[in-house]
């Protein structure tokens, strides 16, 4: 009896070469968490999976299921996010923000708020409506939130009204409406700072992307 093929709507977090012609995928899924999976002579030059197998591709995938991995047969791509990979800047801040969903997610988990940050926060980053550097905070937080790990802040931290607003809502704002607000340097400057301290706090390692953004923006 042939294996089912199921399929799986998703975002590419990592793409690695696997010996001539094939790519090792971590795909962060709706269906089943984050995943890997093999694509086939992916690297092949007039394989249909060439531009798919990519980081940021977002996709409805085919796969057929494996013992300790998933086969990819077909990708139905939605977007591309091709704009980022043209740009180094945005595309640290975006292998920085598939860093940090690749570390909190896991297999066979809902991790469909995550997928939901993921998308929202690189069209936030194409749109030039706000500063990449303010999309970064509000992505570090809100995945700390998502994943339980970002405590109330009151006003009692001793930060201004502004700031404590700013961060309850992200906090509590759902991900399609996060990026719709701008902060001035002082407030933005709280903000990083009692992001970073919480990151310190619950994150047990730093990120190579992070360290590499950081330089080019130097």
């Amino acid at each position: 009896m042939s294996a089912e093929r199921l399929t799986l709507t998703g975002m590419v977090l990592l793409a690695a070469p696997v010996g001539d012609y094939d790519k090792r995928l971590v795909i962060l899924t709706k269906e089943r968490g984050r995943v890997s999976a093999f694509a086939r002579g992916a690297r092949r030059q007039n394989s249909a999976m060439i531009a798919a197998a990519n980081p940021f591709c977002f996709a409805e995938f085919e796969c057929y299921e494996g013992r300790d991995s998933y086969s990819v047969v077909k990708a139905n791509v939605k977007n591309y996010f091709r704009e980022l990979a043209e740009h180094p800047v945005l595309a640290g801040y975006g292998f920085y923000f598939l860093e940090i969903a690749n570390y909190y997610t896991r297999e066979n988990l809902d991790e469909t708020m995550m997928l939901k940050l993921l998308y929202q926060s690189m069209r936030a980053l194409l749109s030039e409506k706000i500063e990449n550097r303010l999309i970064r905070r509000i992505f570090e937080m809100k995945a700390m939130v998502i994943n339980g790990e970002y405590p109330v802040v009151g006003e009692q931290a001793g930060l201004e009204k502004a700031t404590v607003y700013a961060l309850s809502f992200i906090t509590n704002t759902p991900v399609e409406r996060l990026y719709t607000f701008q902060v001035t340097e002082k407030i933005y400057g709280e903000m990083a700072e009692i992001i970073d301290t919480f990151m310190k706090k619950h994150i047990d390692r730093s990120f190579k992307s992070l360290e590499i953004l950081q330089m080019m923006e130097q």
